[in-house]
């Protein structure tokens, strides 16, 4: 069957794809991408601005909507909803054969309210309500403002994708929004939690490229034998906590009303550094109760010859060995986790500033024609 389908079969881990374009919709390469053995899709203000400005693939229903008097804003909402839907559809049957463990499609809020808790649950609400589908996951980054709007969304029994967790310590605030929001349902009266899933996106290849310019920096042999170690210590002291969390009487109590576990989901787990291997961050991370979502170039290196072993925690000591090496030579890890945090609701925010700046740019090419 191929390793995307063993590494589920055998291996209890996920593998998601980590990009979406219209045009693989209409030529049935998504559809292909589900054969090979993807279970999921995630999507984000970067790769729809890379499919808007690269493609013409939006041309004609842009036009029309511009036509139509639509604002340039509006009208990117109105392409990024069908897309969504296009691939809701697509998924379906990988949701109903896996019982609503997968076949989810991630649509994101506008990054400019990551700094925003009540925009961002109004946004998240309309989202929702608009595309109204059992395997719709609404992202919301783990920012400080984020996390107090992934419980009160999960109060409202809406299924939310927490996006760009760089650290153990905001990972843990995560999951508590999760517990606090199952609750809250149970509180208001509710006693089917089944139908509330949720993942918790912890991204990994750039912890390692912010803190490998660090040990370059330091530049003493320890500090240069730690590179391209954090990422993945990091994440399997990640799993760790996961299962602590998701285990004990306080868990059982909502597993008992069909409660499903927050599982992590690792990100940004292409390879940036070329003197690793392409698949680093996926032969590193398998373990049951997972997800890896993969852009398609390592989707496709992994079905090629990606290892197939549990590795996520076949030795937890030594991924606590890295932390506190990683301590001895300077490396806050925590501060790296804040850094990339703003790196990264920059990084989105600007991808959703460009394509609204194409936009326009298309819409007023198009009037004077």
């Amino acid at each position: 069957m191929g390793r995307l389908h063993d590494l589920h079969d055998d291996h209890g881990q996920s593998p998601w794809l980590d990009n979406l374009r219209r045009g693989w919709i209409a030529s049935g390469e998504l559809q292909a991408w589900l054969d090979r053995g993807v279970r999921g899709l995630t999507s984000n203000p970067s790769i729809f601005a890379k499919a808007m400005i690269e493609t013409d693939d939006y041309d004609d229903e842009f036009g029309r909507l511009i036509a139509d008097g639509t604002s340039i804003e509006d009208a990117y909402w109105e392409l990024v909803v069908g897309d969504i839907n296009q691939a809701l559809e697509l998924l379906s049957p990988v949701h109903a054969s896996s019982s609503g463990e997968d076949g989810y499609v991630s649509v994101e809020v506008s990054p400019t309210l990551a700094h925003d808790e009540p925009g961002t649950v109004a946004a998240a609400r309309v989202l929702d309500d608009r595309i109204e589908a059992p395997n719709l996951y609404i992202k919301v980054p783990a920012t400080a403002e984020g996390v107090p709007a992934i419980e009160t969304l999960t109060g409202e029994q809406r299924s939310i994708n927490v996006t760009l967790i760089f650290g153990l310590e905001r990972y843990a605030e995560v999951m508590e929004a999760y517990l606090s929001g199952l609750e809250a349902v149970v509180a208001s009266g509710g006693t089917d939690l089944s139908s509330i899933s949720s993942v918790a996106s912890f991204f990994i290849s750039r912890v390692d490229v912010e803190v490998d310019r660090r040990l370059d920096e330091i530049g003493s042999d320890h500090a240069l034998a730690l590179r391209g170690k954090a990422a993945i210590a990091q994440a399997q002291l990640a799993y760790q906590r996961f299962n602590e969390t998701f285990s004990g009487p306080r868990w059982e109590a909502l597993t008992a009303m069909g409660a499903r576990a927050q599982r992590p989901l690792w990100a940004s787990t292409s390879t940036k550094n070329p003197a690793y291997p392409d698949t680093l961050y996926v032969d590193s991370l398998i373990g049951p109760n997972t997800v890896n979502t993969l852009p398609d170039a390592t989707l496709t290196a992994f079905d090629n010859h990606g290892s197939l072993a549990r590795t996520i925690d076949g030795d937890p000591g030594a991924a606590a060995k890295v932390v506190e090496e990683l301590a001895s030579v300077g490396i806050d890890l925590e501060e790296v986790a804040t850094k990339l945090e703003v790196e990264g609701v920059a990084s989105f925010a600007k991808s959703f500033e460009e394509v609204l700046a194409s936009l326009e740019a298309r819409a007023r090419d198009m009037t004077k024609e």
